[in-house]
C-alpha cells in the first residue's frame, strides 16, 4: 500500500468512525483491507476505495470497519471495575433501587457485557427489580459473534470458580468443547450497532453506569469530548463511568469527577 492510498484510508476511517489511524499502520490497513478485497476479487487498492466511496458502497463501509476495528476482549479483564460494579449494585440494592440501567459502549464479541449480567446476577437482585444492559459495537461481525454468545472453552479460564457451570452450558462442537451463554445473562442483555463517533444517540438515559473502555485511545481529543459529553447526558446525577485502565480524562473539558483510578462519578 503506497502512502497516497493509505491517507485516504485514514480519512475515510476517520471521517466514518472517528478512528485514528496513525503513522505505521500501513501493513495493518494492507493486511485487513487486502483480505476484504480478495473476498471481492478487487486486485489494487484504489479499486477497493473507488467501491467503498462510490454509489452504493455504505453496506462496503461497515465491512471496511468491520475490518480496521480491533477487538482485544476477555470475561472478567480489568476486574477490579468490577468489583466496583459488584460494590455499587450492593450499595443500589440496600437503598431499594430496582431499576438499574447499564451501557457496555464498545462490547465486542461480548465478553463485557455478560461479565457484567454474571456480576449483577451474583449480587441476587429480587423478581421485582428490572435490570437491563446495552451493549453496543461498531462492528457488526462482533455484534453477531456476542448475540451467538459462545465460546471456545480456551476463554473460561478468567471466570471465577463455578461461573462456568452456573452461567453456561457446556457442550461439544465437532472436535472441541464450547459454552454457551445462559438465559439468564441473555434476558438482561440488549444488542445494537452504534457508532460512537457521532453522538447524539437514539436513547434516552439515565443510565446508573457507563463501560467505554479502551476506546477512546483510538480517539483524537475533539472526539473524545464529544462522546463525554454524551456520557454525561445519559448518565443519571452520581451515575458513574469507567475508562480502560490505560486511559486518563486528565485534560478534557467535561464533568466528571475523578473517585479511583479510571472509575469517574457524573456529579450531582
Amino acid at each position: 500500500m503506497n502512502q497516497d492510498s493509505f491517507d485516504e484510508f485514514r480519512s475515510l476511517v476517520y471521517a466514518k468512525s472517528g478512528i485514528t489511524l496513525g503513522q505505521g499502520k500501513e501493513a495493518l490497513v494492507s493486511s485487513r483491507v487486502g483480505k476484504r478485497m480478495r473476498q471481492l476479487g478487487l486486485g489494487d487498492f484504489r479499486s477497493y476505495l473507488d467501491w467503498v466511496k462510490g454509489k452504493g458502497g455504505e453496506d462496503e463501509m461497515v465491512q471496511l470497519l468491520d475490518a480496521i476495528s480491533t477487538n482485544v476482549t476477555s470475561f472478567f479483564r480489568e476486574p477490579e471495575h468490577f468489583d466496583f460494579v459488584r460494590e455499587k449494585m450492593t450499595d443500589w440494592l440496600g437503598k431499594k433501587q430496582t431499576r438499574f440501567r447499564l451501557w457496555s459502549a464498545a462490547s465486542s464479541t461480548g465478553e463485557e457485557p455478560y461479565t457484567l449480567a454474571m456480576t449483577l446476577r451474583e449480587c441476587q437482585p429480587g423478581p421485582e427489580c428490572d435490570i437491563r444492559i446495552l451493549a453496543t459495537d461498531i462492528s457488526t461481525r462482533v455484534l453477531a459473534a456476542a448475540q451467538e454468545g459462545i465460546y471456545p472453552e480456551s476463554k473460561m479460564s478468567t471466570l471465577p470458580g463455578g461461573y462456568a457451570a452456573r452461567y453456561f452450558t457446556k457442550r461439544r462442537d465437532k472436535d472441541s468443547v464450547v459454552y454457551a451463554a445462559g438465559e439468564n445473562l441473555r434476558n438482561l442483555i440488549l444488542y445494537k450497532r452504534l457508532n460512537l463517533a457521532f453522538p447524539p444517540f437514539p436513547m434516552q438515559g439515565p443510565m446508573d453506569m457507563i463501560l467505554c473502555r479502551n476506546v477512546m485511545i483510538y480517539f483524537d481529543n475533539p472526539v473524545r469530548e464529544r462522546l463525554l459529553a454524551e456520557f454525561h447526558r445519559l448518565l443519571r446525577p452520581g451515575g458513574y463511568l469507567l475508562v480502560g485502565h490505560s486511559e486518563s480524562l486528565t485534560g478534557l473539558s467535561v464533568g466528571f469527577k475523578s473517585i479511583r483510578p479510571s472509575i469517574y462519578r457524573k456529579d450531582a
